[in-house]
């Protein structure tokens, strides 16, 4: 369980870096969009302490999506004016003022959906714009290995602490954003706010796969048992991926070809 825990997420980090490094901040926030880390967070946290409590951390994950979309949201904002410490301490605030809201309201399974699917919906709309920028510094080998390290370091720490929580603060806690803070920070300091803030903005987009897999996870698991609902629940958040670019790019495409 240690080995899962120390090298699934920061595998999955250096799975998207490289992607960001090949194809750009969009490709690599939509990839890490997907549950890359709530996903494992969520498998570890069944494993040890069963269907039940992954079921309720699943509903608790959905509801935390809200938590994490003011974490991108404020970042983009606040990037653009001052530095990546006051920029993360702005977003860090964001998400857990969401998450105390949340922790005292203790939404149930249709709350948390609608709240996940309206989060999902508005908040694309509220990124600020960004400027052209210049070609962004390429991701360096030891940039991977920084992200790596504390992608490790902060999912070790989310799930020891989570276990003592209860199934509802443990899924909203697995919501901190390990991979955000990781990308958003590393990009800003390197690469410039306008290249972070078209990474969260894409991060943003990749995030219904998250709702998917929390979804598809809280309902399956408790009838079909843990393969086939992890199984499915991964499909389930890659099908929406492919579903949620597509519809994007045709509503793009349709306003370039009327304008």
């Amino acid at each position: 369980m240690l080995l899962l825990k120390l090298f699934l997420v920061p595998l999955l980090l250096l799975a998207t870096s490289l992607a960001g490094r090949r194809w750009g901040p969009r490709v690599a926030g939509r990839l890490a969009g997907l549950p890359v880390v709530v996903g494992p967070i969520l498998l570890v946290l069944t494993l040890e302490h069963g269907d039940s409590f992954g079921v309720q951390a699943a509903v608790s994950a959905l509801a935390g999506l809200a938590a994490v979309l003011a974490f991108n949201l404020a970042y983009a904002h606040a990037c653009r004016r001052v530095s990546w410490p006051l920029a993360w301490l702005a977003a860090g605030l964001g998400w857990l003022a969401v998450v105390g809201s949340l922790s005292v309201g203790a939404p149930g399974w249709v709350a948390s959906a609608v709240l996940a699917l309206g989060g999902l919906a508005l908040v694309p709309r509220l990124f600020p714009p960004v400027e052209a920028s210049a070609p962004p510094r390429p991701v360096t080998n030891r940039d991977l290995a920084v992200r790596m390290v504390m992608g490790a370091l902060l999912t070790l720490a989310i799930t020891t602490a989570a276990a003592d929580l209860g199934p509802s603060w443990s899924g909203l806690v697995t919501t901190f954003p390990v991979l955000t803070t990781v990308l958003a920070v590393s990009s800003h300091r390197g690469q410039g706010p306008a290249f972070t803030v078209n990474l969260l903005r894409g991060m943003v987009t990749g995030m219904a796969g998250f709702a998917a897999f929390c979804i598809v996870l809280s309902l399956t698991l408790p009838a079909w048992g843990r393969l086939p609902a992890f199984v499915l629940s991964v499909l389930a958040a890659l099908s929406t991926q492919v579903l949620v670019k597509g519809t994007v790019g045709s509503l793009l495409r349709s306003v370039r070809a009327s304008a």
